[in-house]
């Protein structure tokens, strides 16, 4: 491409060929198809690296591998480190109908064998004959597309050399997806959100913005910095006002400088410095910290298909952590009833903003749910997520697995018509898991029967298993009749680990604690 903007005129181009084959890939599943996946997590990548075991996170869309039930379809999965043969077995084991060899035949592996800290997409583009080897294993463009976990310029010059569309959304409008675009929607969409300010360029504004902040609400005790992309919380930082306050403007924006040194970073490796020195490069958002009696931070997925539907797919309860208390932990399937269709109400004006914006693919819009006690909950939309979260594949495996829907309250049944429940995390993390190679893992998986029945249609599903062995980390989705049955086969999935690794009590990871610290995920 000469030019930039010759680039985005041949994506668009691209992009106009989507709905057609989307339509025909879904109305007749049996006809051959290619669905080529690239886990790439194009992101700042400074930030990216202060995630643990983050390099193994491509590993989270191979539940993506139970599109080979459709017989007519062909995939390929591309990482940048080998996945092992044991892990993909594991996957394809879980196909309901479909043999497994069969299945096998129509799965490509692609490795591209590096695994420096850099997007998965840049290292392909780097590659010329990988891109080759990627073009003669599509075959019919017309029958063809691309997934990936975010979408970014990267992805989108990767789909023209290619010559496929990209099934996500326009990078042009990955803005509405920053806390500063997140924030513009909100108000577009008519719906409430935190008092704050976006498109805050530097520290100086953010001191400004806190002192705003403090005047116009002298209660408030605390405030949230966020970089514009940050990633899974990593990129919030939580400030404390000092008291009592100085009552001139001047005065009082000296004493918030001076209280930076106390800010609470969700990212351990942060510090003032190297935190404001990100915030200068991508800008940010300052925003109240909400508080009340109950607090709890639920999240609603939605969908915009190339046809250009709009539809809620599922409502999450989050835990989150860390020290500032907003990195994302785990979720559980399906949010609190009390307060889901005051959620989902507000998230469907949001979609339809975003829908006549031209964005498509999947999303996430993250709120805030807060009460006194013996008041309503009241509702604040905290974020969007642009892309696929902690939240899509858990739903994606279960749906996949039972084959049922969601009815008009946001439960979810089976196709027997029995209600589905689950917990997920992406970090279930001991340092006694070390060491664990995949093989080992599921000698003790099956050995105490925690594997996904279908018979039952209970159980537990793992992902980022590749991780245990170098970080003692570990995904996985409780799936169960019930809440409390989800949540008592989390913990039974820990203990067996804890026993296996002779994991010590103290030392056990941030989730060993999550429902002490999360009660109502045992609701």
């Amino acid at each position: 491409m000469s030019s930039t903007a010759d680039e985005i005129a041949a994506f668009r181009q691209l992009q106009a060929k989507l709905p057609a084959i989307w339509a025909a890939v879904h109305e007749q599943p049996r006809q051959p198809h290619s669905c080529l996946i690239v886990p790439s997590l194009s992101f700042d990548q400074e930030e990216l690296q202060k995630v643990k075991g983050v390099s193994f996170y491509e590993e989270r869309l191979l539940f993506m591998l139970m599109r080979l039930r459709r017989p007519g379809v062909r995939i390929m999965y591309v990482t940048s480190q080998p996945v092992e043969e044991d892990i993909v077995d594991y996957y394809l084991q879980l196909l309901v109908g479909v043999p497994p060899v069969h299945a096998k035949r129509r799965l490509t592996m692609l490795c591209v064998q590096d695994a420096s800290p850099r997007a998965l997409t840049e290292k392909i583009l780097e590659r010329p004959r990988v891109i080759e080897r990627i073009r003669q294993w599509i075959g019919d463009r017309e029958r063809a597309y691309l997934t990936s976990f975010t979408t970014s310029p990267l992805e989108r010059t990767l789909a023209i050399r290619l010559g496929i569309p990209l099934n996500g959304a326009d990078p042009e409008l990955l803005h509405l997806g920053s806390k500063s675009g997140s924030r513009e929607t909100f108000r577009d969409a008519g719906i409430e959100l935190p008092v704050g300010f976006e498109n805050v360029p530097d520290e100086d504004a953010a001191v400004a913005a806190l002192d705003a902040l403090k005047r116009d609400k002298p209660q408030l005790r605390r405030a949230v910095v966020k970089l514009n992309a940050g990633f899974s919380g990593e990129g919030n930082a939580l400030f404390t006002y000092p008291a009592p306050m100085p009552a001139e403007s001047s005065a009082r924006q000296t004493a918030i400088r001076a209280a930076l040194h106390t800010l609470k970073f969700s990212a351990p490796e942060h510090s003032k410095v190297e935190f404001f020195s990100k915030f200068r490069q991508m800008g940010g958002v300052v925003e109240e910290f909400l508080e009340a009696e109950q607090v709890h931070s639920p999240s609603v997925q939605m969908r915009i298909t190339p046809a250009g539907d709009l539809h809620i797919i599922s409502t999450h309860d989050q835990a989150l952590g860390g020290d500032s208390g907003q990195v994302y932990l785990g979720c559980r399937f399906p949010a609190d009833a009390d307060y889901r269709s005051l959620i989902t109400e507000r998230a469907y004006h949001v979609g339809e903003v975003l829908r006549s914006r031209g964005v498509l693919g999947r999303f996430a819009i993250d709120f805030l749910v807060y009460r006194q006690a013996g008041t309503d909950w009241r509702c604040a939309a905290i974020e969007i997520n642009l892309r696929m979260g902690g939240t899509t594949f858990p739903f994606m495996a279960l749906d996949f697995l039972t084959g049922g829907a969601i009815n008009g309250s946001g439960d979810y049944r089976s196709r027997t018509g029995v209600p589905k429940y689950y917990f997920a995390t992406d970090a279930l993390v001991s340092p006694s898991y070390r060491g664990l190679l995949p093989q080992d893992f599921l000698e003790i998986v099956i050995h105490h029967g925690l594997h996904w029945s279908p018979q039952t249609e209970t159980g537990v599903l793992f992902h980022m298993i590749g991780a245990l062995s170098q970080f003692g980390k570990l995904g996985v989705i409780c799936i169960a009749d019930s809440a409390q049955a989800a949540s008592e086969l989390y913990q039974r999935t820990r203990d067996v680990l804890d026993m296996e690794t002779h994991a010590e009590r103290t030392g056990r990871g941030e989730l060993h604690s999550m429902f002490d610290d999360f009660p109502h995920l045992m609701d």
